[in-house]
């Protein structure tokens, strides 16, 4: 026999008929009981009232051989009065309201025995009536509290399952519902994160076409010819590095290069940058060749302590300059290319396009702030829809257990 497949929807109304021969009765009987147990605790909170107000009016008397008693019932009836009022009794009858109810109760009634216990004989011999009245409410009361306990662990205990599952339904419902509006919201946010995508595309894009068209694009091949033309200098430079360095070393160490002051910075200039140094000489490169004439006769005096091998390729490569404009060519292209790269630089077309590029970075910044909080919403949202799915899922299958064990029926719920 194929088990019935019910929806959340359904489950209810299924529950409702199946149990309507077992449940129902049975909550009928635990309001009943529920009223009597209530009646009961008004009763002794009536009585109560009757303690503390006829121990009042022998306080108020003053009659000293009553005082020191009625002052101990009239607390005694305080603290009666204060617990019984903290009882609260449960509107909606369920097993679990119940056994609450009566767990407070069956406290509130212990710790008034033990007081009784305790007081009483120290309020003697007065008050007879109104102790014995007391105690005759007191004692009707835990015998209504004992009936009370012995329905709900006999018999009410026996449909406790039943009852819960009902419970567990609704849960499942708002679990349900709960779920759709997380799914409504992730659609929802999955839109909103939509415009900024396209945004990210569209700038993404045009920043590409400013950086691969006009100046931007003309400035990278200028840098990129500046560079190349940058290699071949310090290449042709190359002998010369370590001469330079031991000139500048001496000049730092205090012990005298030969040099100027605008040399030296000169040679500062080459060692960093050599190809904005060369472009900023005049024709001929006077202040170069200056410079290197003055270390080439170091070299040959051997004040600059070189080993022979490289003091012999530093001579060549300083001859080669001096006297045959090995450098002319580059020193032309090197000023060009700087030139060029200052105009481009300087032009109020890069200027333009430089203000719209930051404008347009900025824009991209944005966007993808706005992208990623929505995409963090949109993470948070899928956890928690995660989590509900999981309670879902768990719930249909406790419940799905319940109606076995408490009917003995197989069921799915869809």
């Amino acid at each position: 026999m194929s088990k019935p497949q019910l929806s959340s929807g359904d489950i209810e109304k299924w529950l409702e008929a199946e149990t309507n021969s077992i449940l129902p009765p049975v909550q009928t009987e635990a309001k009943l009981l529920r009223d009597e147990m209530n009646t009961a605790i008004q009763s002794e909170i009536e009585i109560s009232k009757m303690l503390l107000d006829n121990s009042t009016k022998e306080i108020e008397r003053r009659n000293m051989r009553v005082y020191n008693r009625a002052r101990a019932l009239s607390k005694l009836a305080h603290l009666f009065l204060e617990r019984l009022k903290k009882i609260s009794v449960p509107e909606l009858v369920s097993y679990a309201n119940l056994s609450k109810f009566a767990q407070d109760t069956e406290k509130v009634f212990m710790v008034a025995d033990i007081d009784i216990k305790n007081w009483f004989p120290r309020v003697s011999p007065f008050f007879i009536m109104d102790r014995r009245k007391f105690l005759t409410v007191h004692e009707k009361a835990k015998l209504t509290l004992a009936s009370f306990n012995e329905f709900l662990t006999k018999e009410y205990v026996k449909t406790k399952t039943l009852e819960e599952t009902f419970g567990l339904v609704n849960e499942l419902r708002a679990q349900e519902k709960q779920k759709e509006d997380l799914e409504l919201q992730l659609a929802t946010m999955k839109r909103e994160r939509a415009p900024f995508e396209q945004k990210i595309t569209e700038l993404e894009m045009r920043i590409s076409e400013l950086k691969s068209h006009g100046p931007i694009n003309q400035l990278k091949i200028l840098e990129s010819e500046a560079e190349a033309l940058g290699n071949e200098l310090r290449h042709v430079l190359r002998h010369l590095q370590k001469p330079f360095l031991k000139i500048q070393a001496q000049a730092y160490q205090g012990s005298g290069s030969g040099l100027t002051q605008d040399e030296l910075k000169k040679l500062g200039e080459y060692l960093e940058k050599p190809l904005e140094a060369l472009a900023k000489e005049d024709i001929g490169f006077p202040k170069l060749k200056e410079t290197l004439g003055k270390i080439h006769r170091w070299i040959k005096e051997d004040k600059i302590k070189l080993k022979p091998d490289k003091a012999r390729k530093a001579e060549q490569t300083i001859e080669e300059i001096l006297n045959r404009d090995f450098l002319k060519e580059i020193h032309w292209k090197s000023v060009d290319v700087v030139t060029r790269k200052t105009e481009l630089l300087s032009s109020g077309k890069m200027n333009e396009t430089l203000r719209e590029l930051s404008l347009l970075e900025d824009q991209l910044e944005q966007a993808k702030s706005r992208k990623t909080n929505a995409e963090t919403h949109e993470a948070v949202i899928e956890r928690a829809l995660v989590d509900v799915q999981e309670r879902i899922r768990n719930q249909k299958h406790v419940i799905e257990k319940n109606v076995y064990n408490s009917l003995g029926k197989k069921i799915q719920i869809l």
